[in-house]
């Protein structure tokens, strides 16, 4: 009963801080906006069969094919199959978000095992995980995901194997950077001396302290797998019994939408996969000044919206007239 207890307070503790943190990216303007994105498009993934006016998988209602837009069918139907555009690109939420978040978690916790045993525990450990991951960085990831996907099937489970395998890897030479400066840290050390175990070390105060990279790092990482699972299905390497966003476009270039000009075909996929993606990286970039404020000052895009307002190439020149007087100082003295 006790254990039960425990875990049902950690529990607690959990979806309290999460809600809080959640809290502060709703805060921030660009957090609202991806927040409410991420809302919707995970509300009409739940609900895609009561919003959705058709059934796609259903082939007993492929009669009418290449059929305009019209208030029956709102983005028209296919010309091969006669499928509903519009129930097309609803149940392809489900499986774009679902590929993008669970290949996006499963990259941070393996990732960020690996990266903290290679930091923290060193020695052969560090050497054969690092030597892994100089192979996995060079070798070509397109051929043998053809490979893979020729021989094990095009399933999306092969799908997200294949984007874990490949992925975990510059998250765990960065989480390694970050563990080898914190193994350092007065409080490691401390809980050392005391007698802490490796495992108590890496779970209470390693990982804790590489946790603001990992949530950052899986924002923007499933903002990526979409638009990599995406192109795999338009090259026809995706799951061919499902319907997604990359598949819709696959069929749209088979199917001739621009010859015969059914633009709506292909406009409809990628507006999704566009605010899709677009509402993860602000969730990202959000988590990013929240959890690491020093970020923001040193990174490449808030240096790009400095530029772009004026404000950015200004100081750059007012430091160099600057050094230039500091200079002329030193040479009059």
């Amino acid at each position: 009963m006790k254990v039960l207890k425990k875990v049902l307070r950690k529990i607690l503790n959990s979806l309290i801080g999460i809600g809080l943190f959640i809290g502060k990216i709703w805060k921030h303007k660009k957090g609202k906006i991806g927040l409410i994105l991420v809302a919707l498009l995970a509300f009409v993934a739940i609900f895609a069969p009561l919003i959705a006016p058709f059934d796609p998988y259903d082939v007993t209602e492929r009669a009418a094919k290449g059929l305009s837009p019209s208030w029956e069918h709102l983005l028209g139907t296919t010309i091969n199959t006669g499928q509903d555009i519009f129930s097309m690109l609803i149940y392809g939420t489900r499986v774009s978000l679902l590929v993008g978040l669970v290949t996006g978690i499963a990259i941070a916790f393996l990732g960020a095992i690996l990266g903290i045993i290679a930091g923290y525990v060193g020695g052969m450990a560090d050497n054969l995980i690092m030597r892994i991951v100089d192979i996995m960085l060079v070798i070509p990831t397109l051929p043998l995901t053809i490979v893979i996907t020729n021989l094990f099937g095009k399933s999306y489970f092969i799908i997200v194997f294949i984007f874990v395998i490949f992925g975990w890897t510059g998250l765990a030479r960065v989480i390694r950077s970050l563990v080898l400066v914190l193994k350092n840290s007065n409080y490691v050390k401390a809980s050392e001396l005391a007698g802490g175990s490796r495992w108590h070390i890496m779970t209470k105060h390693i990982l804790p302290g590489v946790s603001h990279l990992l949530i950052m790092n899986t924002a923007l990482t499933c903002a990526g797998i979409m638009v990599a699972e995406a192109g795999l299905s338009f090259l026809g390497l995706g799951d061919p019994t499902a319907i997604s966003w990359g598949k819709m476009l696959a069929e749209a270039q088979s199917g001739g939408a621009l010859l015969f000009g059914h633009w709506w075909w292909i406009i409809a996929p990628g507006i999704g996969i566009f605010i899709a993606v677009f509402a993860f990286m602000r969730i990202g970039l959000v988590m990013e000044e929240i959890l690491n404020p020093r970020m923001k000052a040193s990174s490449g895009i808030f240096k790009l919206f400095k530029t772009l307002n004026n404000t950015y190439i200004q100081e750059v020149f007012d430091g160099m007239n600057e050094e230039v007087l500091t200079t002329k100082e030193g040479e009059i003295s």
